[in-house]
C-alpha cells in the first residue's frame, strides 16, 4: 500500500459536510467516489482529513490522505483524472506520495480558519455572498479585538463546543485576531493545533455578542471558564467560515506528532 496526500479547496455550499453520510452528497463521498472511478477499484477506498468541516463550510486548504495499492501509479496521472472527473465546485490542487509517517489528521500541528462577517443593512458583495455571514447592527472592532484576547492559550473550550461523548475539549488557540477591511467585512482569523465540532462558529459568535454590547468582556470571562456548551453563545451561520490551511511539521517529525496528537489532551500540570 502507497499512502498519498491530496491537497484540495472546495464550495461547502452544496455539500453536507465532508463526513459521509447515506444519501446526502458530501465532500468525502463525491472524492471517494472519483477515486473509485478514475482507478477502477471494486470498492471505494476510505480517506482520512485533517479537519472535517460543517456542513456548508468551506475549504481552500484541506488535506486528506489514501491508502491505495495500485502499482505504477504517478501523481501526475492521478492529479489529471481527479480533475477531469471532479465537480466544478470540489478542487483538487495537488496530489503526491505522502512521506513516511505522514498522518493527514494526526500529523497536522495547526490548522487556520476565516471567518467573514458583514454587520450592516448593506447587503454583501454579490460576488462573496456565499462566503460572507452578515448582522444588521453595528459591531464594535476594538471590544471584539479585546475579547479575542481573553480566548487565546491552552483551554478547556467546552463552553463553545458541541458535546461528543469521550471526546476532549482541551486545544490550544494560538491566534483569534479580527480586523476590518477597507469595504467593512470584518474577518476573524483562528489557528489552533485542532478545533472541537462548531468550536470556531461559536467563538466568532461569542465575539459578535460582546461587539454588539449585549454582553460584557466579564461575561465571557466567565463563559470561557465553563465546562458545558454555553446556551447565550451564537452559533454564526456556516457559509461565513473557510478554512484557509493546515501545517504540518518538518518529514522527519510526522510519525511523532500523529503519536502525540492520538494523546488525550489535559490541563494537569505534572
Amino acid at each position: 500500500m502507497t499512502r498519498w496526500r491530496i491537497d484540495l479547496a472546495y464550495d461547502g455550499g452544496g455539500f453536507h459536510g465532508w463526513a459521509s453520510q447515506p444519501g446526502l452528497r458530501t465532500v468525502q463521498g463525491v472524492l471517494e467516489d472519483a477515486l473509485g472511478r478514475v482507478l477502477r477499484l471494486d470498492q471505494n477506498p476510505t480517506l482520512t482529513v485533517a479537519g472535517r468541516t460543517d456542513a456548508g463550510v468551506h475549504a481552500r486548504g484541506q488535506v486528506c490522505h489514501v491508502d491505495l495499492n495500485v502499482p505504477e501509479l504517478t501523481p501526475e496521472h492521478l492529479l489529471r483524472r481527479l480533475r477531469r472527473i471532479c465537480p466544478d465546485d470540489v478542487s483538487v490542487r495537488s496530489v503526491a506520495i505522502a512521506p513516511e509517517g505522514f498522518d493527514a489528521r494526526f500529523s497536522a500541528v495547526w490548522r487556520r480558519y476565516r471567518y467573514r462577517l458583514l454587520d450592516s443593512e448593506q447587503p454583501p458583495d454579490p460576488l462573496e455572498r456565499h462566503m460572507v455571514a452578515q448582522v444588521r447592527h453595528p459591531l464594535l472592532l476594538g471590544t471584539m479585538q479585546a475579547a479575542a484576547q481573553l480566548l487565546t492559550g491552552l483551554r478547556d473550550f467546552a463552553a463553545f463546543c458541541k458535546h461528543r461523548e469521550g471526546a476532549t475539549t482541551i486545544r490550544e488557540l494560538r491566534e483569534l485576531s479580527v480586523s476590518r477591511r477597507p469595504d467593512g467585512v470584518i474577518e476573524f482569523q483562528l489557528v489552533a493545533d485542532a478545533f472541537c465540532h462548531s468550536m470556531v462558529r461559536a467563538l466568532v459568535g461569542a465575539l459578535t455578542v460582546v461587539g454588539g454590547a449585549r454582553r460584557s468582556l466579564a461575561w465571557l470571562e466567565e463563559v470561557a471558564g465553563s465546562d458545558r456548551r454555553c446556551g447565550e453563545v451564537p452559533l454564526m451561520p456556516a457559509h461565513g467560515l473557510v478554512l484557509e490551511e493546515v501545517g504540518y511539521p518538518a518529514d522527519d517529525q510526522l510519525a511523532a506528532r500523529a503519536v502525540a496528537a492520538r494523546s488525550r489532551r489535559s490541563l494537569e500540570v505534572s
